[in-house]
């Protein structure tokens, strides 16, 4: 079976992973340049990398992890999620739990069996399902088990009932809207609506130090890298060939034999793991976790970080990003009223003339460029022929 990709010389630049490579390297040299500013250049230079800028840009790798999950699903899969937000939240409430748990004695009511917030709710136990919590191997378990089994519940559920398109993506902000109210509630016992917050060390480490800051970046860093390999890899090989026949003609695929539910829930459920894991080394970084993080909004947010960047590229839509992150910084520092019309209209302009994203602009520019440079050898070597 044969499938034509999207996308013209801009698929071919990354079928060759030419782009791959470049962001790899680029990020790469970036972190180590970012980490050498902060901890080898004294505070006085003003080379100097602050430790706010290190954790404002160590969030920024948290959120193109994110986007490089909901690509993996939404570029080569064609399932359009409105509801990753869900398990990027999940990620960060089984950390924050872990980090709730290390306060012990030194939480504002001194109790060191139960957090504050239950303390306050005259809670008089731990409930079981904070049993655990305590080891930070556990709490990294659950990072991946808890949105991995539920999209693995709800993939199997959905695309066994065979629910495609437009349905698809309303159950799945159906789904993160109702998580969002159910921790909003105090007696489901999450914190309500001020969620976690207040940590105080993580593994022993104060995670106010500089040093604890700059490792979080690093491991952030790292993460991406290894999601965007591991992503790659997957698309890169017949599985993910079938995904690519999924996304354009499912039912086709389907005809020929592929069991296409398969093909989608484990890209859903590799997907949902991803954006656990970019939630768990958000909380750390930020401080503080709660039911916002399930807003649908920010799941819509998400999809607009992609259509940016440039859907079906991987390192596009972590692109996509790090430059609507940032803008969404600037915007709400200078003009916070003017921030959600400005996401609109990037929304717009993406979807009406960069339908590919900013990846579909550039990658055409570089092919010429490359095509270019390349002549002279060309026309030299049919002269000399």
């Amino acid at each position: 079976m044969t499938t034509k990709l999207q996308g013209g010389s801009v698929t071919r630049l990354l079928l060759n992973d030419r782009g791959g490579r470049w962001f790899l390297a680029t990020l790469a040299i970036a972190t180590v340049l970012v980490l050498a500013l902060n901890l080898l250049v004294p505070e006085s230079s003003p080379l100097h990398v602050s430790t706010y800028m290190v954790t404002l840009l160590g969030k920024y790798l948290c959120y193109g992890l994110l986007a490089l999950a909901l690509d993996l699903v939404w570029g080569y899969c064609g399932i359009l999620s409105l509801g990753h937000g869900a398990f990027f939240a999940l990620g960060g409430y089984a950390m924050g739990m872990y980090l709730m748990r290390q306060i012990g004695d030194r939480g504002v009511y001194g109790n060191p069996d139960l957090p504050d917030f239950m303390v306050f709710l005259d809670w008089q136990t731990l409930p079981w399902y904070w049993q655990g919590f305590d080891q930070f191997w556990f709490a990294a378990l659950m990072v991946l088990l808890v949105p991995g089994v539920l999209a693995f519940l709800f993939g199997w559920l959905a695309f066994r009932s065979r629910v495609t398109g437009v349905y698809l993506s309303i159950i799945t902000q159906a789904l993160t809207y109702a998580l969002m109210l159910m921790f909003f509630q105090n007696d489901f016992g999450f914190g309500g609506n001020n969620g976690l917050t207040d940590f105080k060390d993580i593994l022993g480490f104060d995670l106010q130090a500089d040093s604890t800051r700059a490792v979080l970046f690093l491991l952030s860093s790292l993460a991406l890298i290894a999601g965007y390999l591991l992503c790659r890899a997957l698309v890169n090989s017949r599985y993910g060939r079938v995904l690519v026949a999924v996304r354009d003609a499912e039912s086709r695929t389907r005809f020929l034999g592929y069991r296409v539910e398969h093909f989608k829930l484990l890209a859903f459920v590799v997907s949902a793991m991803l954006a656990g894991i970019a939630g768990a080394l958000y909380v750390p970084q930020v401080g503080i976790i709660n039911p916002g993080e399930f807003s649908p909004i920010n799941s819509i947010e998400l999809v607009i970080w992609v259509a940016i960047g440039g859907r079906g590229t991987l390192f596009g839509a972590v692109i996509g990003a790090l430059m609507v992150s940032y803008a969404k910084t600037w915007f709400t520092g200078a003009f916070p009223e003017v921030w959600l019309f400005a996401l609109g209209a990037l929304f717009v302009v993406s979807t009406l003339w960069l339908p590919k994203g900013l990846v579909g602009v550039v990658g055409p520019v570089l092919e010429r460029w490359r095509t270019h440079r390349q002549q002279p050898a060309l026309k030299e070597v049919a002269d000399h022929g």
